[in-house]
């Protein structure tokens, strides 16, 4: 039998709010996303919390949901992902985790390093100008999606990557929103 008590617990100090861990669809991460939002007005938390809180979360799954598609994760089997909010210290730590294919690695820590390397001014400016530019036919969106969680953090985005196998690593990438 699963042990609920312990995993209750180990939700408890860790100020686990909602966990999910298998294969997105947009139904479920809409479903989860209005869990998330209905709890945190129920707790009267300051509006712009909330909208900061749910901008994060619905990022960081739709990027798995569209990379996991894009990438035809299901067809290897690799298609799960988990998504975590947590509340601790004063603040919301929104944590997303994935399979993604070793060749993509070096491209995505480029892009996180040139994002965590710049002060609110620069996101902003990167923001616009990521706006501006045209978007690659295939994209699935304007590529504005890492850069908006970490203008909403209070600090830099913590990210990993470990190796699973020869073809594959899981990536997990948590953004912190000020609790309000």
């Amino acid at each position: 039998m699963i042990n609920l008590v312990r995993l209750r617990e180990q939700f408890t100090s860790e100020g686990i709010l909602i966990a999910f861990n298998g294969a997105f669809s947009h139904s479920l991460i809409e479903e989860l996303g209005n869990a998330a939002k209905s709890y945190l007005e129920l707790e009267q938390i300051k509006p712009q919390t909330i909208i900061d809180v749910f901008a994060v979360y619905i990022e960081q799954t739709q990027n798995v949901k569209n990379y996991s598609r894009v990438r035809k994760l299901r067809e290897c089997k690799r298609d799960t992902a988990l998504v975590v909010i947590s509340y601790t210290g004063g603040e919301y730590r929104i944590c997303s985790g994935n399979y993604i294919h070793g060749d993509d690695v070096p491209d995505l820590s480029e892009r996180l390093r040139e994002i965590e390397s710049l002060d609110k001014t620069g996101l902003r400016q990167l923001y616009k100008k990521q706006l501006r530019r045209e978007t690659p036919p295939g994209a699935t969106g304007a590529g504005v999606g890492l850069i908006d969680m970490a203008r909403r953090a209070i600090a830099p985005m913590v990210y990993e990557f470990h190796r699973e196998d020869d073809q594959f690593q899981f990536f997990t990438l948590e953004a912190r929103v000020a609790g309000g």
